[in-house]
């Protein structure tokens, strides 16, 4: 099994690719080893000294480290997802805690066609760009003009996180839907 690995533009993120399908369904993105623990993979990479955060896209892992150096870890990680990919584990567990909830956005039923224009915007023009880069971006409300995002995997944290809200997905945003006046993460 050959596993390649691609740098983001967060340089505490790198984003590894096995050459075949990680998570069918939204990715998921895990910020402690207690969330982890209804992912085997996503277990096992948090088992790596220095590893902060695991995101499982589509096609890709991304994997986020504190101050630890790539080539102390790297290895360990490439590791971790050969031994899963081999062991022919799931990526997730059964139960309720594996399925992904959208319970937590907040909007106005009035402004639901406007909402349901900022998702189609956001599922094809901008989550394909940010998933390249190693991450993802949901959507999460609506209020007052304003778009709330929350931002995984290599895009958390990252220092140019900021530009991409304002600058791109912002811009965006107020070009195609009238009434969004910004673009808030949470």
């Amino acid at each position: 099994m050959f596993i390649q690995t691609e740098a983001t533009p967060n340089p505490a993120t790198l984003k590894f690719l096995p050459g075949r399908d990680v998570l069918e369904g939204e990715p998921r993105d895990f910020r402690t080893a207690d969330a982890a623990a209804i992912s085997p993979l996503g277990a096992s990479l948090f088992e790596v000294q220095g590893v902060t955060g695991v995101f499982l896209g589509s096609d890709f892992i991304s994997v986020t480290k504190d101050d630890a150096d790539w080539a102390h870890i790297k290895p360990a990680i490439l590791g971790a997802i050969m031994e899963h990919f081999m062991s022919g584990k799931p990526i997730l567990s059964d139960g309720p805690a594996a399925a992904a909830s959208d319970d937590d956005e907040f909007y106005d039923e009035s402004e639901s066609e406007t909402v349901e224009v900022i998702k189609e915007l956001l599922a094809t023009r901008v989550r394909p760009a940010v998933a390249m880069d190693g991450g993802d971006i949901t959507f999460k409300g609506y209020k007052q003009g304003t778009v709330f995002l929350h931002m995984q995997g290599a895009c958390s944290g990252c220092p140019s996180s900021t530009a991409t809200l304002k600058h791109g997905i912002e811009n965006l945003l107020r070009h195609f839907v009238p009434g969004v006046t910004g673009v808030e993460e949470v």
